[in-house]
């Protein structure tokens, strides 16, 4: 104690608006159930990690630390009612009450243990004693009072998923009922320790809520699952008339009386309220707000602890034909409400079927441990939650390591997960959580907890590893010939356009920028019918990802009829067949306008192909539908056919335009540009889609047909620039506009805007948000609100990245000049599938084949053997080409 006691003023206590990660560790995912050391907690800083990395890069001699262990267990026949059959069958339907099914709570006790940790610089322990209620008092007091707080706190992972949670729910309202609120002097008086509470009807001592008018203390409402409290409060409401309808939750309530959880049981609210008075309706009970702690979950946590704990797929049938497996790159992970599209994403490239991605954030050829990766080296525990490569890094670890993978089931085949207690052991849980924010925080669709097309995940992730990578190059990533070999690189092609004009036949190639997703329309006008004798009589069952049915928009059955099939390769003729252009304005022919024809063609084959099939269109009530359609691809893929092969013999070439002289008359050539209707642009937007890829889509089909547009757009919306302002003149309404896309340029206007709207930013801060954004209000708006806990930093940070912006400029250049290229023969590796009625919906799932050639169901936590992997039904494919396979690129584990 005498060397713990000089350390205690240094100790801080957590407020409810701190940071506390205090469920798992920052680096890996590491929790208090995982190893007997648990995680400790810096009672300082509140970064919680494995006692081995606490101390890296923290400088300090010595620091005090807070070390949770916990351990779940399933209760024994001491915890059982011997009042009851244990036997008995389930004779109501629902959870957690009498006759029902049984919760987690009624399966398992959770303990918890704790000590007071002092660590030196080199992670050894200079002191540890245990914590407890019989021990505190031996601790000084700020210790205890800080050593509480965390235990105590809700912690980071709540907070960031009651962020998202709050970003689809509307602001709590104000009650009507607070100014005129009746209260009853009764002399009832609350006693300040918490002990002494008891709802008054059941004696139930959790779950505790004070009606503010007559002091009566009573249990909270069930959950919709069953669980939760006594009902007392609502009962009590009830059986006094229904006059005194406002409550707050005994242990919520703090100095900041404004995060208190509060509720109206009066029939026009029945809700979630705000109390402006609060602090003086306590008063009236002998509550003084100022000094209380908080000491239990309010009811939103309570809520997204539910919903993170519950187990969807128990309602639906869990396919029972499947054979669980587990090991390095066969680890589940947890969703975290409609994160299935992030899972699906990640297992694809972090799970250890792309080995450079292992190489440079997994374990891989290095021999990293989830303890030791190179990108944990240089940063300190309180810098990395909000670090892309070393959350990266985590990720890729857990899932290459097999290191918090689950054991098999005593079963082989699985019928119903709930027979699998890894399924639910929060020892072998992943949930990346930390990962998510990282990357999407500043992303206005990614950061909410709303389904999201996987697609352009996959587009985003690669454009955030882009930027972190490019602002480590040559401190935490090394270089090959001056040279960063970028994750998207991996992926990168581009296309050469073969335009030949009909005026003379003459010819030019242009080239198109790097693209990441080969993005394919299926021809339904080439579709036929499937044979019968290529319809397998399990097809019904198999026809969908492995069975996965659940979160479907709809359960309707399999039609009894044959699916209208289409070749792969018909979609691939269809995206290399010559197209028509109209109205094609010829440089060499003093810009006169000509009709083109033009024909699609690789540049160079990369590495990796990924394939999205354009499974969706516009349906004639302009809802988005899905195309019901069995796509034919085959396991094995030669574009050879679609390589371009440069000037031909006997083509004449359109000579190549100056480019000063271009610069120079753009301003006479602005006009030329189409029109674009300010009513189709409306139009488009009422649909839900920006204005930019609005203007853009009517821009390519001449200006003004909406229906074009909107079958160009369903053909566009994943290109990494569709939202983007358009780089070039555009003719709005007749007038020319020049659309920049600049970043170094905001419009002043839309700055002294957002200034006077949203009322707590300064001009700097506001234009440094809007050149982040590209001038986009709403996203710099967002991107204010994100960053206001450490806004100087991180606006310090954009301005650090300025030159490394222009270096990625430079970069792109140079990725132009060495994309990867090949022998355009492929084998496919993976798959996305998707079910729904559109990918803003429904679910997703992925399946990828490994090293023995047997294909893996990732359904998120259950991985296991898939008997029919869904090819035909796939919604993205994952294709590497066959010179790479067991040759990775070693450049991508330098570091």
């Amino acid at each position: 104690m005498e060397q713990i006691t000089p350390l205690a003023q240094k100790c801080r206590i957590a407020h409810p608006n701190d940071h506390v990660l205090n469920t798992e560790c920052a680096y890996t995912f590491h929790n208090p159930y995982t190893t007997p050391n648990g995680i400790v907690v810096n009672m300082t800083s509140f970064i919680g990690s494995c006692q081995e990395m606490a101390t890296k890069g923290d400088g300090v001699e010595a620091s005090l630390f807070l070390r949770i262990v916990k351990e779940k267990k399933e209760k024994d026949d001491d915890w059982v009612d011997l009042g009851k059959d244990t036997e008995t069958a389930e004779t109501k339907l629902g959870i957690g009450v009498e006759g029902g099914f049984k919760t987690e709570a009624d399966k398992f006790i959770t303990t918890s243990t704790y000590s007071i940790l002092l660590l030196s610089s080199q992670n050894s322990i200079v002191a540890e004693l245990p914590y407890s209620d019989e021990t505190k008092s031996t601790f000084p007091t700020m210790v205890v009072e800080s050593a509480d707080s965390i235990i105590h706190h809700s912690g980071l992972a709540t907070a960031q998923d009651l962020k998202v949670w709050e970003l689809d729910d509307e602001p709590k309202p104000v009650s009507k009922y607070f100014k005129d609120l009746p209260f009853v002097d009764n002399g009832i008086l609350i006693s300040p320790d918490p002990s002494k509470w008891k709802c008054e009807k059941s004696g139930d001592k959790d779950n505790l809520w004070l009606n503010l008018s007559d002091g009566f203390i009573g249990g909270g409402r069930k959950n919709w699952d069953g669980s939760g409290g006594s009902n007392g409060a609502l009962d009590h409401f009830l059986e006094t008339g229904s006059v005194h309808p406002l409550v707050v939750k005994l242990g919520t309530i703090t100095s900041d009386v404004e995060a208190a959880d509060c509720y109206s049981y009066a029939k026009d609210e029945d809700g979630p309220v705000t109390i402006p008075n609060l602090a003086e309706l306590l008063m009236k009970r002998g509550i003084k707000v100022a000094g209380l702690k908080k000491t239990v979950k309010s009811t939103a946590e309570l809520e997204v602890e539910l919903n993170a704990n519950y187990a969807f797929d128990a309602i639906t049938e869990s396919g029972s034909n499947l054979v669980p497996v587990t090991g390095p790159g066969l680890q589940g992970l947890q969703n975290l409400g409609n994160s299935c599209y992030i899972n699906s994403v990640v297992q694809t490239l972090l799970g250890g079927t792309i080995p450079e991605l292992s190489q440079r954030y997994g374990i891989g050829a290095n021999k990293n441990t989830v303890h030791s990766h190179p990108f944990f080296n240089t940063v300190a525990p309180k810098n990395v939650i909000d670090d892309v490569l070393c959350q990266t890094a985590k990720l890729g670890c857990a899932l290459t390591s097999g290191d918090f993978c689950g054991p098999l089931p005593d079963s082989i085949m699985v019928a119903d997960d709930s027979k699998s207690s890894s399924t639910t052991d929060p020892k072998y849980r992943l949930a990346p959580r930390f990962f998510k924010n990282a990357i999407a925080k500043s992303h206005v669709d990614f950061c909410t907890g709303q389904q999201q097309d996987a697609a352009q995940y996959l587009q985003h992730l690669l454009e955030m590893l882009d930027r972190a990578e490019l602002s480590s190059r040559g401190k935490r990533l090394a270089t090959t010939n001056d040279e960063l070999q970028l994750s998207s690189r991996l992926f990168a092609f581009q296309t050469t356009s073969r335009i030949t004009c009909s005026a003379d036949n003459k010819v030019k190639y242009t080239d198109g920028a790097p693209e990441m997703m080969l993005s394919l329309r299926i021809p339904m006008e080439l579709a036929s019918p499937s044979p019968a004798s290529e319809v397998p009589a399990e097809s019904t069952s198999t026809s969908t990802p492995d069975q996965k049915r659940q979160k479907s928009d709809d359960n309707a059955t399999e039609k009894d009829k044959s699916p209208l099939v289409v070749p792969l390769q018909s979609c691939l003729e269809a995206w290399g067949a010559a197209s028509s252009i109209d109205d094609y304005r010829w440089s060499h022919l003093s810009n006169v306008s000509h009709k083109a024809t033009s024909q699609n063609r690789f540049a160079n084959f990369p590495r990796y192909l990924f394939v999205q099939l354009q499974r969706y269109e516009m349906g004639p009530d302009w809802v988005p539908r899905k195309i019901e359609v069995d796509v034919d691809v085959p396991e094995t893929l030669d574009l050879e056919e679609l390589k371009n092969k440069g000037a031909q013999e006997g083509e004449v070439l359109i000579p190549e335009e100056n480019t000063c002289t271009s610069e120079n008359n753009s301003a006479s050539q602005q006009p030329s540009a189409p029109a674009i209707d300010e009513g189709a642009v409306a139009t488009l937007m009422d649909m839900g889609f920006g204005m930019y890829g609005c203007m853009r889509a009517l821009k390519a089909v001449g200006g003004n047909n909406v229906e074009s547009a909107m079958n160009w757009i369903f053909e566009h919306n994943t290109d990494k620039d569709f939202n983007d302002p358009l780089p070039e003149a555009t003719n709005i309404g007749g007038n020319v506009a020049s659309q920049q896309s600049d970043k170094s340029s905001v419009d002043e206007g839309t700055v002294m805007s957002l200034v006077e709207n949203l009322g707590c930013f300064t001009v700097d801060q506001v234009r440094a948000a809007l050149k982040e954004t590209n001038g986009s209000a709403d996203r710099a708006g967002d991107w204010l609100f994100n960053h206001m806990d450490n806004l100087d930093d991180a606006i310090a940070a954009l301005s650090c990245n300025e030159t490394s912006t222009h270096d990625e400029a430079s970069d792109n250049n140079i990725i132009s000049q060495t994309l990867d290229d090949g022998k355009g023969q492929y084998t496919l590796v993976g798959m996305i599938s998707h079910i729904g009625k559109n990918t803003g919906s429904g679910h997703y799932v992925c399946h990828l084949k490994k090293n023995d050639g047997k294909w893996v169901i990732f359904n998120d936590e259950k991985v296991a053997v898939s008997e029919h992997p869904p090819i035909p039904h796939a919604y993205m494919y994952l294709f590497q080409r066959n010179d790479t396979i067991g040759s990775p690129d070693a450049r991508y584990g330098e570091f």
